[in-house]
């Protein structure tokens, strides 16, 4: 056995896991691709959208290189810092099988709360619902309820699975965390699934009133092998 080929099974157990040791600077210094072990698979980017005073942010798919079919079982998409023009208002999205002609799919969703005020003087947990939908076709709230002030904004993730089948609804799951206008920490879950077995080919998010007036929504495409 050669000095490589020995250096190299050093940093391996005998059932070939990698060894911590061989995990250093130099070894992950050329990394472009860093493997999700959640999901099985890495995650791509397909597509950033920064908000500017915006009456909506859109998915499309086919449209400016967004990518929402069968390419990935799994899509994600990443919330950073959206701020909201208006005072106390919800951060909401919707689904659309005709590539964003309409955004009105059919959803069925249930969602509940943590919150802490910052005085410290109040937190609970409780189920919102204000904010849960029965076979409705209005935009769910995924951030309800946010501040407006400089400093406050609303980040978190959405995974939506399967978007393209059209044997099966449309599953989805968000949790966001976000500055609720009377000064609380407030984490929000959400879940449920488009009633629809018709391909989702767009999405679309807004704030139930206002414009989005800064922030960032990043589009990743999740493998499943």
């Amino acid at each position: 056995m050669g000095t490589i080929t020995r250096n190299a099974a050093n940093n391996f157990t005998t059932g070939g896991v990698i060894l911590p040791a061989a995990i250093n600077d130099t070894s992950v210094a050329s990394l472009t691709e860093l493997e999700n072990v959640a999901t099985g698979g890495p995650m791509t980017l397909i597509k950033e959208i920064t908000a500017s005073s915006s009456a909506t942010l859109s998915f499309v798919h086919g449209t400016d290189g967004v990518v929402l079919d069968s390419t990935y079982p799994i899509y994600r998409f990443e919330f950073i810092n959206c701020h909201p023009q208006t005072n106390n208002v919800g951060f909401t999205f919707n689904m659309s099988t005709d590539s964003g002609s309409n955004y009105n799919v059919t959803k069925t969703s249930t969602a509940f709360r943590a919150i802490h005020n910052e005085t410290g003087a109040d937190a609970s947990l409780a189920y919102r619902t204000n904010d849960d939908l029965a076979q409705s076709t209005a935009f769910q709230p995924i951030s309800p309820e946010m501040g407006n002030d400089a400093d406050e904004c609303t980040s978190g993730s959405m995974t939506l699975y399967n978007p393209s089948s059209t044997t099966f609804v449309k599953h989805f799951i968000a949790t966001t965390n976000l500055s609720y206008h009377d000064n609380y920490s407030f984490n929000y879950y959400v879940a449920g699934y488009g009633n629809t077995v018709s391909a989702v080919n767009a999405i679309r998010f807004q704030m139930s009133s206002g414009n989005i007036d800064d922030g960032k929504i990043k589009l990743y495409g999740i493998k499943d092998s």
